[in-house]
């Protein structure tokens, strides 16, 4: 089963997104993270095969997560959690190592899809 990591502040999206992880199979083995240092503490005690990372949290910034897990495991899949208002620092994320990006509010048929491919990517 595969194993997915979600970092993201708010609780209530953590929930929105294992639901749809759960209800595209995509996963049963979720682990959450509320802040970007739990997030990066979290990718390495379990060694997920794919985070999904919010750009806003407390502590460390999603940014500053996905360089901090691409120092570990440069070959990470991390898909990046934005806002509309927020692509710009997607393009940062990208640079540094995110594998795509998804925009809340989510569309799950695009979450699923976004996600497939990124867990099916070398």
């Amino acid at each position: 089963m595969t194993k997915i990591l979600i970092a993201d502040d708010a609780s209530f999206m953590r929930t929105v997104l294992k639901d749809i992880l759960k209800s595209n199979g995509l996963s049963d083995d979720i682990i959450e993270a509320p802040d970007g240092v739990e997030a990066v503490r979290q990718y390495i005690q379990h060694k997920p095969d794919l985070v999904t990372m919010d750009v806003n949290m407390p502590k460390a910034d999603g940014v500053q997560a996905l360089k901090g897990i691409m120092k570990i495991n440069p070959n990470a899949k991390v898909v990046m959690v934005t806002s509309v208002e927020q692509k710009h620092i997607v393009q940062d994320a990208m640079k540094s190592g995110a594998r795509d990006y998804i925009i809340k509010p989510f569309d799950k048929g695009n979450v699923g899809l976004v996600l497939n491919k990124v867990l099916r990517s070398k």
